[in-house]
């Protein structure tokens, strides 16, 4: 006879609901009776969260769990991402003058294959356009806050590449609604104890109103307070402020100026003398926060930082959150995985958090035991995690240790002992050539070589190429494809739709009630 599965996730949110939906979705909970699958959700607890950002691969999984592109724009007040504007990264401003660079999601354009990149690279820095400009048409398309699609083109699909911002207690509550009608059971209570037998593993989870929950596989998206992976199992938690150093977030929730002000379709991070400020443009408001480090920044300060950049007519309700960058070692052990917050957490920079969920969510439903031993993918589930984890942590030192800013904490984050051996490797061999796709394993990694890209000549790294500028020979035909993209650019920032016309109209044309 076959044995019965079950899956309890303990706690909601974007983590639990995201997952349940997902697991459903791919193990076709409501299509067998072999595989039950439950959410445990507290509703005493409340959603971190102002306005999330997310990566391209958000529109896969939602494209994946059925979820109809316009029915999430409209339900999650949700907008357009083409990337992330950077300002006062590279430097700090100077007589009121700010710099800016774009982190666009468009890959640069390989034209019959050859890179591009050499040919920026050679060109006299006091005249070249921006790395980004040079080589997307999405630049000027994002900075002119055109929409990257058109009306009624396919969902999930257009012209460039795209995520979105979105309200997560209103994402949490459509991954619900999805999430159940593929079959997963919603329990609404209260954990009172976490139970382990004789072995280690978890043998039950004990609540207020439904008494003990028994489950195969238990998944912990209790965010920050890891009840199952840390206080039950006492998972190691790794931290990495040594190389990532904020640790504190005040946050705001306010209203545009106007109600037809334009909307950004960026992302906008804005640095400061001791970390940086979100600045996410969602359909009817901007969640605002101000990411610092305590050892650089009072709260005090970082409550006047927000508070200035918001300008003097704000009166913001600000809200503080507190965190610890890092990570377990073992996100899988025994019979429980976690997912989410109480896996680990870095900082709300690139949209690192939902991708990591989306990651463990595929990673867990491709793996799961349908039969044997219930640990047994977790030594793989966690060599992969790990490895994510450890690069992602690269990518985001990159963003610190090129600035030129001279306040102490910048200054900290360019100590050399401050960053990871692996990502200093890779900079000095970058001295002398451009990322590479060999420099990466995709399976491991949420960037790619391009974004790296990105960031360190929008930053003003130098990759001397000038001993070898013989080996490259197509200087004239690469400045015919650098006037294409330019035209292009200029051109696609004509035809595409505004940003916030795009998404009045998907909100006016959504379905009348039955």
């Amino acid at each position: 006879m076959d044995r019965r599965r079950s899956i309890l996730i303990v706690g909601g949110g974007t983590a639990g609901w995201l997952t349940a939906a997902y697991l459903a979705k791919f193990l076709e909970a409501s299509g067998q009776g072999a595989l039950t699958i439950t959410v445990l959700e507290s509703p005493e607890i409340g959603i971190i969260g102002v306005g999330e950002a997310t990566f391209p691969t958000i529109r896969t999984t939602l494209q994946f769990l059925g979820i109809d592109e316009a029915r999430f724009i409209r339900e999650t007040s949700a907008t357009f991402k083409q990337g992330i504007r950077f300002t006062d990264w590279a430097r700090a401003p100077t007589d009121g003058r700010q710099s800016h660079f774009l982190h666009p999601f468009e890959a640069p354009l390989h034209p019959d294959g050859a890179s591009l990149v050499p040919y920026w690279l050679l060109q006299d820095e006091r005249d070249r356009a921006p790395f980004a400009e040079a080589v997307t048409i999405q630049a000027r398309v994002a900075e002119a806050r055109r929409a990257p699609k058109r009306p009624h083109e396919d969902a999930f699909t257009g012209p460039l590449s795209y995520a979105y911002h979105f309200d997560a207690a209103k994402l949490a509550a459509l991954l619900t609604r999805r999430a159940t009608s593929l079959g997963v059971r919603h329990l609404q209570d209260q954990v009172r104890q976490v139970q382990l037998d004789e072995h280690g593993a978890i043998s039950q989870v004990v609540t207020d109103a439904n008494g003990a929950l028994e489950a195969d596989l238990y998944i912990d998206c209790t965010g920050f307070r890891a009840e199952l992976i840390g206080r039950a199992l006492k998972a190691r938690f790794k931290p990495v402020s040594r190389w990532l150093f904020t640790d504190r977030a005040v946050t705001a929730k306010v209203p545009y100026a106007q109600p037809d002000a334009p909307l950004e379709s960026y992302t906008i991070s804005t640095a400061h003398e001791a970390g940086w400020i979100w600045d996410i443009g969602l359909n009817g408001m901007r969640g605002i926060g101000c990411v610092y480090s305590s050892r650089h920044m009072s709260d005090e300060r970082a409550e006047g930082v927000l508070r200035s950049y918001l300008g003097p007519d704000a009166e913001p309700v600000t809200r503080r959150i507190a965190f610890e960058a890092g990570y377990r070692e073992r996100q899988w052990i025994k019979n429980c995985v976690a997912v989410g917050l109480s896996a680990g957490f870095l900082e709300p920079l690139e949209s690192t958090g939902v991708v990591l969920i989306e990651a463990a969510a595929a990673m867990i439903a491709e793996f799961f035991p349908h039969n044997g031993p219930i640990d047994a993918p977790a030594a793989r589930f966690n060599e992969l995690m790990t490895a994510r984890y450890d690069n992602i942590i690269n990518f985001l030192k990159l963003h610190y240790c090129l600035s030129q800013r001279p306040e102490p904490f910048w200054l900290d984050n360019r100590d050399p002992a401050s960053i990871p051996e692996r990502l200093a490797q890779l900079l000095e061999q970058w001295r002398y050539r451009p990322p590479s796709r060999f420099d990466f394993n995709l399976d491991v990694e949420t960037f790619a070589f391009f974004n790296y890209q990105y960031i360190l000549y929008g930053m003003g790294f130098r990759t001397d190429l000038t001993p070898g500028r013989n080996d490259f020979p197509n200087v004239g035909a690469a400045e015919k494809v650098f006037a294409r993209i330019r035209a292009y650019g200029e051109r696609a920032s004509q035809d595409l739709p505004g940003h916030r016309e795009l998404i009045e109209q998907i909100n006016a044309e959504a379905p009348l009630p039955a």
